[in-house]
């Protein structure tokens, strides 16, 4: 194999806790919204990202086969997009991505993200957000307390969804059902602290 083509995984150390930015994609936007908060509370920079359209598309397509999953597609895009669009220094930056450890292809996120980076941002630590040890990060560390919060967090996350999908195929005024859920994100955020 080429040694341009060979994938570095670069560690998030405890030292990168205070430097460096850790960038969520927006695949449970209300969930991870959700973690994103908990992770700030407990001293780690996160940013939830937002970026979409036609340009994350083309960054995913660009970096990943395109038999591969449509949601891993848009996710790798989505961190490509972002880490080339000059907003973030990428000497201080890493990407958190959730995995299971399952037979769901979701699991191989995180191989795929450090393989579409390593060609341009080798430097970039990928975090793995697993619960079963498949990788353990020196810098990354998950506490009982932050645990708790995060099962909150996605319970949290569950039931306003659910509400949300169930209300706004009725409202009254379009949008109002994405007002209240605004609303009470901002609320339940606010008492995670």
């Amino acid at each position: 194999m080429d040694e341009k083509h060979v994938i570095i995984r670069q560690e998030f150390t405890p030292e990168m806790k205070e430097t460096h930015t850790i960038l969520v994609p927006d695949m449970l936007p209300v969930h991870f919204k959700f973690l994103c908060n908990v992770f700030r509370q407990a001293g780690y920079k996160m940013e939830h990202l937002t970026n979409s359209g036609r340009a994350v598309v083309d960054a995913g397509l660009k970096y990943v086969h395109n038999d591969t999953c449509y949601p891993a597609l848009l996710v790798i895009g989505q961190f490509m997009d972002a880490l080339k669009s000059g907003k973030y220094d990428v000497n201080k930056v890493a990407l958190l991505m959730s995995q299971t450890g399952g037979g769901c292809r979701a699991s191989n996120y995180i191989h795929l993200i450090r393989k579409a980076i390593s060609s341009q941002f080798p430097q970039v630590p990928v975090i793995s957000l697993n619960f079963s040890g498949l990788e353990k990060e020196g810098g990354f560390k998950l506490t009982v307390p932050i645990v708790m919060k995060l099962l909150y967090a996605v319970l949290y996350g569950d039931i306003l969804m659910l509400l949300y999908n169930q209300c706004r195929p009725y409202e009254m005024i379009p949008g109002e059902s994405e007002k209240v859920l605004h609303k009470w994100e901002k609320i339940l955020q606010d008492n995670f602290s």
